[in-house]
């Protein structure tokens, strides 16, 4: 990302492709922390991976991905946030495409929670 013009344009693009609606408390938020921590890690892939995924797999009447600044564990980025209606939030760190991927199929579409990906499952979590 070169200018705001591009910022502009890369937001316009998430807004048409997965429609956002933070106030409905309905569906299922998947949250991608975009502070430059997370862009600085590779938050970018994994944010546009879980967008064209939803729209791909026609999830966005029930899931919006979204995006916000700094969730305050830099050392975990790219983090992305899961939540559901009446369950607890899910926080996946150090993400990339493929575990996003992942996310989509097992967490998103089966209800599994991918644990391994989990902020609990953390090995330097004390």
């Amino acid at each position: 990302m070169k200018s705001l013009e591009e910022l502009k344009a890369i937001r316009a693009k998430m807004q048409g492709q997965v429609g956002l609606r933070a106030e409905d408390h309905t569906h299922t938020r998947v949250v991608v922390g975009m502070a430059t921590c997370g862009i600085a890690s590779g938050a970018r892939p994994v944010l546009n991976t879980l967008a064209e995924e939803v729209q791909k797999r026609a999830l966005t009447g029930k899931i919006s991905v979204t995006q916000t600044g700094c969730i305050g564990l830099c050392k975990y980025e790219p983090i992305v946030e899961v939540l559901e209606p009446n369950k607890p939030k899910v926080t996946y760190i150090r993400m990339n495409p493929q575990k996003a991927l992942d996310v989509i199929e097992q967490h998103l579409i089966r209800g599994q929670v991918v644990a391994e990906y989990t902020l609990g499952a953390a090995e330097d979590i004390k």
